[in-house]
Order: structure tokens, then sequence, then C-alpha cells
């Protein structure tokens, strides 16, 4: 009887001790979560601010890798429908008779169009030379006008569609060839572009020369002495080294029917389309001025409609004549 009822004593001691271990580790659970929460709660600002600017932080370098992301998809998918184009024209009839070559940059905004600035369409347009040259009599005529594409060798004829009454702007018709056919229009983007906003300029800056510069080593020491002109570019192209380069900026003001940006452009560079991060035209690439590296100037891409709209029903209306 004794060692059954000493056993029964050892049983509930052990009972006792097991269930204030276990109402001790319950309550330092309690414990460490209280604790917890009234760190969370109750911390000093500086760590609770400190925070916030670090996930504020994370959230704005996640958000620029995004737009660099889109950026340099929206600049490869562009290039291609950006052309660099050529031309040579003279004012005649006039004692002052000159002779002169045009380049700038095109882009492909609908099926056989190409939009550009008005002083690359009619080279003459805002010159003051050839402007007093025409007062007295003389006429300019357009020898030339072609565009070369990356990823074909040869160039197409260009011909004047439409231009604008008032301001800097042009679409051509672009002669129509399978390569021609294959080309990508460029959206234009449906809303206002915004002060602050990121975009990138593709264009030719100096043209043939440009291009020659950033060449391989073995073209840049043959074709660098040569000519600014139709064969050098003609050799540029045979070796699929038509391609533009790209800009990037903000936008740093909007005033009317003019951007103000700060991608760096160079003569060569008027007509090309300005992108926003979607690769949508915000605007046409048109001039820039001296001294000032903010002071890039385009014109927003909504004066560009109904200049498309003029040239597609002429074109249209061709086409009936045509048939």
């Amino acid at each position: 009887m004794f060692n059954t009822d000493l056993g029964e004593d050892n049983r509930e001691s052990e009972l006792l001790e097991t269930w204030q271990r276990f109402v001790q580790g319950l309550l330092g659970v309690l414990a460490l979560v209280g604790a917890g929460v009234m760190a969370h709660y109750y911390a000093p600002p500086e760590t609770s601010g400190l925070e916030q600017q670090v996930h504020q932080l994370s959230r704005q370098v996640a958000t620029l890798e995004q737009q660099q992301s889109f950026s340099s998809a929206a600049v490869d998918d562009a290039r291609s429908s950006v052309a660099y184009i050529y031309g040579i024209y003279h004012v005649s009839g006039h004692a002052q008779s000159f002779r002169a070559r045009v380049a700038g940059t095109g882009f492909v905004v609908a099926p056989g169009l190409l939009a550009t600035n008005r002083h690359v369409a009619e080279p003459w347009y805002g010159d003051r030379e050839v402007t007093e040259a025409l007062r007295h009599g003389g006429s300019p005529v357009l020898e030339k006008l072609v565009a070369y594409f990356p990823g074909s060798p040869l160039p197409v004829n260009l011909e004047t569609a439409v231009v604008a009454t008032h301001g800097d702007l042009a679409v051509l018709r672009i002669e129509t060839t399978t390569f021609t056919r294959t080309l990508r229009p460029l959206p234009l983007c449906p809303t206002p572009a915004r002060v602050g906003e990121s975009i990138s300029v593709l264009a030719y800056p100096m043209g043939v020369t440009g291009m020659v510069a950033k060449s391989p080593a073995v073209v840049y020491d043959r074709l660098s002495s040569h000519p600014d002109d139709a064969e050098t570019a003609g050799e540029l192209a045979a070796l699929s080294l038509i391609r533009p380069s790209a800009t990037f900026g903000h936008i740093g003001d909007v005033t009317g029917d003019k951007l103000i940006y700060d991608a760096p452009t160079a003569r060569g560079g008027s007509g090309g389309p300005v992108l926003n991060q979607q690769g949508e035209v915000v605007g046409i690439n048109s001039a820039y001025i001296d001294g000032f590296s903010g002071g890039t100037l385009g014109i927003t891409a909504g004066e560009l409609r109904p200049l498309m709209e003029t040239a597609k029903h002429a074109t249209l209306e061709t086409a009936a004549i045509v048939h």
C-alpha cells in the first residue's frame, strides 16, 4: 500500500510541475507578443519614418527600372520605322542661283506616309537667303528627295503630300516597294505630353558624318574621308549601317504647339520622332537653341494629325483617278 500511494503522489507532483511549466511558457509567449505589438505601435518616430523612406525609395527604384525596360524596348521597336532623308535642291531664274544638299530625319506615320519637318521636305523654307532670291524672281526646284531605312540597301523616293500652312511640319509619300510595305507606322500618343515626362528622340544627328563616325573602325577608316553625299549614304546602307541614334531626356515645358526638352540633337536630327516610354510619338524634333543644353525644340504630335488626314484623302483621290 505504501508503495502504491507513493507512486500516485509522484504522478500528481509531475503533473503539477508540467502544468506550471506550460503556464509559465504560455505567459512568456504572451509577453513576447505584447512586446512586439508595443514596439510596433510605440516605436520612436525616427525609426518609423526611416522605414517609410526605405519603402518609398524601393518603390521608386522598381518604377525606374520598369520604365527603363519599357524605354529600351520602345526604342528598339521604333528604329526600323525611322529614315534618313537626303535631298538636293537649287534655286533657278535668279542672278545668284545656287545648289545645295539637305539632310534630315523622318518616320512612318501611316502606310505609305512619312512625317518630317517642312524645312526638310522644302529645304528653302525658313532660309532667309533663299527667301530673298525667291522675292527677286527665283524658283526653288527639288531635284532629289530619298529615304534610307534601316535594313534596306536601297533608298526609296519621296514626294510631298502636304505641308503645314503655319508651322514646320510636312507629310511625304513613300515610294511603294516590297520593302516599304513591311514598315510599321509609329502610333501617335492620344494624350498631350506632360512636363517632366521621360522621352527619347530617334534621329540622324550630323547625317552621314554621324553615321560614319559610329561605324566599325575598318569602315570608318575607309569612309571618313568621303563627302557627306548620297554615294556615301548608299555605301552605309549596303553595309546595313543606316541606323538612327537615340538620345534621352525629359520634357521641360509645353507651350501651345511647342515642346521643350533636354534630349540633345544636331543638324540632321530635324523631323525625328519624340517618343514617350510606351513608344508613342508625343512630338516631332525640329530645332535647338545654341548655348542651352535644355533647349531642344519639338512640335506636339497633335499638330500632325490634320496633315495626316489631308495626306490620306489626297492619296485615296489619286488612287481613284488612276483606277
